[in-house]
């Protein structure tokens, strides 16, 4: 068995070999066994089959706590089962089945077997080579530590899982789930359209095909319970019925698309602004000002007050109106620990609002840059008043003038680390950075319909995909260190996580003031415009001012281009928050059902329309596959090709190689140096067509239709639009309609 939890010691061991059916209904059916555990299966929406396991009171809705019900809810938005399942018993009675539509989980007994089809077909089952593949292991008579071994095929790939620079199949490799040098993500899923979510906040991890067991996928989790969800559908559905399940991304606002400029550490605030302000003025286009580490808000010394840092912000109310009046938004730091040395810590700590060690007092934490490097103890988010606190006084900041906070948990909780109501280990260790980043979320998206706001961070955790703007860490600057960024940000986008932004360049690897490789440089840029979002070094020598004039000039092409995007991109990153599927797809999600797309893992496709092949190597060329199924277009060229082959495409500084998929329209904005230019009543100013058009665009507040008719398309909604036609079409404009046909 794999390295796990070696301090924990298990008095028992049961093994599901023997399942005696209780009842059935129309959302779930429910098993006992002969050491007095249940095992329910629960059709928790199309496609969904939930297995639980444990002790009949754990499983009991009606004797959950009120804690057990709030943990809950921070990982499953919906509880309730909405599936509708058919119970039958096989015909030999060594079994049962469940269906829903083609989807159906088959549960065989003595040995035990669970199998999941689509259709006729077995996706997924447990490993038969094993007794039995559940198993529990138990701690003084209580449930402490679950198993599951699922059939792993040669050859078959397991994606998802988190954030990794490597290899996107995480076949072979080792996944612990509180333990941040994984980065892990709990959604896996293969191509042939199965998914597995382990929902625990306790540690869980995963095992898919390592050495020991190279032919199997073990799973394995602590806690009283036994929780695991499994889909089967089109990939494109599992993301969807994953994020319906565990919750929604907020929409991200409109500026959040635009430019950021992160401040550097020690830089003063008006030195920060005045390289904002000459940013504009040289025509760089700029909206978000994210200002550095250490917190700008600190705990008063002896009472419950957040209080902005003076030396970071004189007359914080006049500063942020100041440059809110130039169409910046502010995004700022905080960080909630209390310093030691306080009347406050002592306060807090007698009134039960800070994690406790193992002899019961306050815990002190060594001090964090994000703190300004001084002990702390940590507010205990757990605790309801402290949670609110953090929440409102938050909230306040946002009415001063803050339009969101990065949020950044670089400490490690110890195991003899309590909260109030007991929880310590892994579990808190998962708990509290997402209970940081979700009240910060809750205080930036306060009285917004619809739910709106960003949280940016590098901290990976559970429920992460419900708050938008997750960071790549940062990487050296070098072409590897450009690759690493793009398969960092497409790995945890195909772990659920629907959009991902970067930082261009590294300024703790800089060569003094000497700026990077012009070519780097424009080649990050150019991976920047077709993200959902990135921002620029405050860095000197990262700044485009680092660079000659003719370099500046490609500079601001690729962030002309960027800002007409926006009305496609934010159109991706709506649909994206309904559906789960993220901004960036990797190929293997794009295109699962061909396999020679899979190893073309250095491109992508940006929302349904676009392919990106960035340059990710010295030169101006780059190989590209273009996937079967479908024609495609260069927007470079305007030259059409057929898909299935691979090309070899010469590209200039200034541009990044991209396709667009035949019948597909591009919406694009016209040209802005900032967001407050956006005109909210004329978002478009003109359309590309990649052969004739068949699809909605995607855009933002898309009102534009297509129709086809007699082997013509008709578009209503492109009024006073220019339009890009594809080679060999004509348009005609009828009054509010536009017909598209071949040239005759």
């Amino acid at each position: 068995m794999p390295r796990y939890s070696p301090s924990l010691k298990r008095t028992h061991v049961i093994q599901f070999d023997r399942l005696v059916f209780k009842s059935a209904h129309a959302t779930h059916a429910e098993f006992s066994t002969d050491t007095d555990l249940l095992l329910r299966v629960e059709a928790h929406g199309p496609g969904v089959f939930r297995i639980l396991a444990g002790l009949p009171d754990r499983l009991s809705e009606e004797k959950q706590t009120a804690r057990q019900k709030q943990r809950q809810a921070l990982t499953i938005a919906r509880d309730e089962c909405i599936g509708d399942m058919l119970t039958e018993s096989l015909i030999d009675e060594s079994g049962w089945r469940f269906t829903q539509g083609d989807v159906s989980l088959v549960i065989c007994n003595s040995p035990l077997n669970i199998s999941l089809f689509r259709g006729d077909t077995c996706i997924l089952r447990t490993d038969d080579g094993f007794e039995t593949p559940l198993v529990m292991e138990s701690e003084a008579g209580q449930p402490a530590h679950w198993s599951v071994m699922f059939d792993l095929p040669d050859n078959e790939p397991v994606f998802g899982l988190g954030e990794t620079a490597g290899d996107f199949n995480r076949r072979g490799v080792e996944m612990v789930s509180d333990l941040n040098d994984f980065r892990y993500l709990p959604l896996a899923w293969n191509p042939r359209g199965w998914g597995i979510y382990a929902n625990s906040l306790e540690r869980v991890m995963h095992d898919p095909g390592t050495e020991d067991n190279p032919g199997t996928y073990q799973i394995f989790m602590d806690g009283p319970v036994f929780d695991l969800f499994l889909f089967a559908g089109d990939v494109p559905e599992i993301f969807n019925q994953y994020s319906a399940l565990t919750g929604r991304a907020g929409q991200p606002p409109l500026w959040a698309m635009g430019s950021w400029l992160k401040q550097q550490p020690g830089q003063s605030t008006p030195d920060f602004v005045a390289q904002a302000e000459a940013l504009r003025q040289s025509q760089f286009p700029l909206d978000v000002l994210d200002f550095a580490q250490p917190s700008m808000v600190q705990f008063q010394a002896d009472k419950l007050v957040l209080e902005w840092d003076g030396s970071r912000m004189d007359d914080a109310r006049r500063t942020l109106g100041a440059l809110r009046e130039k169409f910046f938004e502010i995004c700022v730091p905080s960080f909630p620990g209390v310093p030691r040395e306080s009347v406050l810590f002592d306060d807090l700590e007698d009134r039960g609002w800070l994690l406790t060690g193992d002899d019961g007092n306050a815990f002190v934490f060594d001090g964090v840059p994000e703190n300004g490097n001084v002990p702390f103890g940590l507010l205990d988010l757990t605790y309801k008043d402290a949670y609110a606190f953090w929440v409102e006084r938050h909230h306040q900041l946002v009415d001063e003038g803050v339009s969101a906070f990065h949020s950044s948990f670089p400490v490690e909780i110890p195991d003899a680390v309590s909260a109030r109501n007991g929880e310590s280990g892994a579990l808190l260790r998962e708990l509290y950075p997402l209970l940081l980043r979700r009240a910060l979320f809750d205080a930036v998206s306060m009285n917004k319909t619809p739910t709106e706001g960003v949280v940016p961070s590098a901290d990976l955790i559970m429920a992460v995909q419900r708050v938008a703007w997750q960071k790549t860490p940062a990487s050296a600057n070098d072409w590897d260190g450009l690759t690493q960024w793009l398969r960092q940000g497409l790995s945890i986008q195909a772990s659920g996580v629907i959009a991902v932004t970067h930082d261009l360049g590294n300024p703790e690897q800089l060569d003094g003031d000497t700026p990077l490789d012009a070519t780097l440089y424009l080649r990050m840029l150019g991976l920047c415009v077709f993200s959902a979002g990135f921002a620029f070094q405050a860095a000197p020598a990262l700044l485009p001012s680092a660079y000659p004039e003719d370099i500046q000039t490609k500079i601001r092409t690729l962030l002309e281009l960027r800002y007409r995007l926006i009305p496609y991109i934010n159109g991706v990153i709506e649909d994206a928050v309904r559906t789960g599927l993220p901004v960036q797809r990797m190929m293997a999600l794009a295109y699962p059902d061909d396999a020679k797309a899979r190893a073309w893992d250095q491109q992508y496709m940006l929302g349904p329309a676009l392919l990106v092949a960035p340059v990710l190597q010295p030169g101006s060329s780059v190989n590209v596959y273009l996937p079967e199924g479908d024609a495609w277009w260069d927007l470079n060229l305007n030259q059409r090709y057929e898909g299935g082959q691979v090309l070899t495409v010469e590209c200039g500084l200034d541009s990044v190689p991209v396709f667009g998929r035949e019948g597909h329209m591009l919406c694009l904005g016209p040209v802005l140096r900032h967001m407050g230019e956006f005109n909210s009543a004329r978002i478009l100013d003109e359309v590309w067509m990649f052969g004739m058009p068949t699809h909605n665009p995607v855009v933002m507040r898309n009102k534009i239709r297509v129709m086809q008719m007699q082997g013509s398309s008709y578009i209503k909604g492109l009024e006073g639009l220019k339009i890009l036609q594809s080679d060999g079409l004509e348009v005609k404009r009828r009054g509010a309609e536009v017909r598209i046909s071949r040239e005759r």
